[in-house]
């Protein structure tokens, strides 16, 4: 049965997890392998952990971090960064990751999904878009390597072509509110479900629990995931992984009519 999900996603860059603010230069928030355990402890639902060099360097995935990662791993990890080819996806499915992302290699070539999919099934296939407000209009550009590159498709162009792939789910970043911690952006979600029907998480914006909890009221199945949120903690962002527990997720599915059974 689908649920919703509360969701940390963290960035690596230069082998250390660093947080950005609309995609710039980010701050260093500790040790990837470190993250895990700490997220292993408060049970997390789902994690997302995106190398951001890959792709930009033209480097192959880092597989020796990501079967460390994976050995560690007690919750759904989704992995994503370099990933180019059918072989490079199987062996990160084979080393325990339940789910890949992929962002310019998709992009490119949706077709790649098929293929993929083939192996690993539809659901662990999750295409990653990252996306900036359009100056006039409802619709929204896409960017690939890290917000460098605009895509030739804007954001309504791809989801209307979605249908035809072996995508099981779609993670959809907003820079314009990466780290800014101001709330999500409804908009977008909205613009995205008119069009999707899989699976979507969203990322960017969230600054407390109520955010996630509204985003929840709102859209009933939807993955909830933050950045900032989960790895700083008070208005001067002291480095401090955090998580709801048991007690605070339990209030925000209840006030939210929303049933985990």
């Amino acid at each position: 049965m689908l649920r919703s999900r509360i969701i940390p996603c963290l960035l690596v860059h230069d082998e250390g997890l660093n947080k950005t603010e609309c995609f710039n230069k980010g701050k260093y928030v500790g040790d990837p392998l470190n993250a895990v355990k700490i997220f292993n402890e408060k049970q997390v639902d789902e994690i997302v952990i995106l190398d951001i060099d890959k792709t930009v360097e033209s480097k192959d995935p880092d597989f020796k971090l990501i079967e460390s990662l994976a050995n560690e791993s007690r919750m759904p990890l989704c992995y994503g960064g370099g990933i180019k080819t059918v072989n490079q996806a199987l062996k990160i499915i084979s080393l325990g990751v339940e789910k890949i992302a992929l962002s310019s290699a998709l992009l490119d070539n949706l077709n790649l999904s098929n293929e993929i999919a083939k192996f690993i099934g539809k659901q662990s296939v999750v295409l990653a878009l990252d996306v900036k407000k359009k100056l006039f209009g409802n619709d929204y550009n896409v960017y690939t390597h890290n917000g460098k590159n605009k895509f030739s498709k804007t954001l309504i162009e791809i989801l209307k072509e979605l249908k035809k792939y072996q995508i099981g789910e779609v993670l959809l970043n907003s820079i314009d509110r990466d780290g800014k911690m101001n709330g999500y952006d409804y908009n977008l979600v909205d613009l995205a479900k008119k069009y999707l029907d899989v699976p979507l998480t969203v990322i960017g914006g969230a600054s407390d629990y109520n955010d996630l909890k509204e985003l929840i009221k709102r859209y009933k199945i939807i993955g909830a995931a933050a950045g900032s949120l989960f790895v700083f903690n008070g208005k001067f962002k002291a480095v401090l992984i955090n998580y709801p527990n048991r007690n605070e997720r339990l209030k925000i599915y209840n006030e939210t009519n929303y049933s985990r059974s």
